[in-house]
């Protein structure tokens, strides 16, 4: 495991409403890196949020569209919420209902950019 994944991920857990985050294999939607999961069953998480990436980015460049920057999921208790992160990773975030998705968007993107 690269020793820049866990700040990362901390830093992304630091957003309010965050309850945890991952880095996923987006190739078959394994746990590479994990942090602060709690009560969730993270392995399950990343494989739903490894499988949503993969079928959207088919449909996406199936209409002749880019790649999805940002996939989220949102539901009436919280959220998942994807973001590339190159080399066939994904970071994803478990939120709350009331999470700040706009701070978190910067962090995904902050913490991609940094990983690049």
């Amino acid at each position: 495991m690269s020793t820049i994944w866990p700040a990362l991920l901390d830093g992304i857990t630091r957003v309010r409403g965050v309850r945890g985050a991952l880095l996923v294999s987006a190739e078959d939607g394994l746990v590479v890196a994990e942090s602060s999961m709690g009560d969730v069953d993270g392995a399950a998480v990343a494989a739903l949020a490894g499988s949503l990436a993969a079928r959207l980015g088919r449909v996406t460049a199936a209409i002749g569209c880019a790649a999805p920057r940002l996939v989220l999921l949102d539901a009436e208790r919280g959220g998942i919420v994807a973001a590339p992160a190159g080399e066939g990773l994904l970071l994803v975030a478990v939120t709350d209902a009331d999470a700040n998705i706009g701070l978190l968007r910067l962090a995904l993107r902050d913490a991609a950019e940094r990983m690049a």
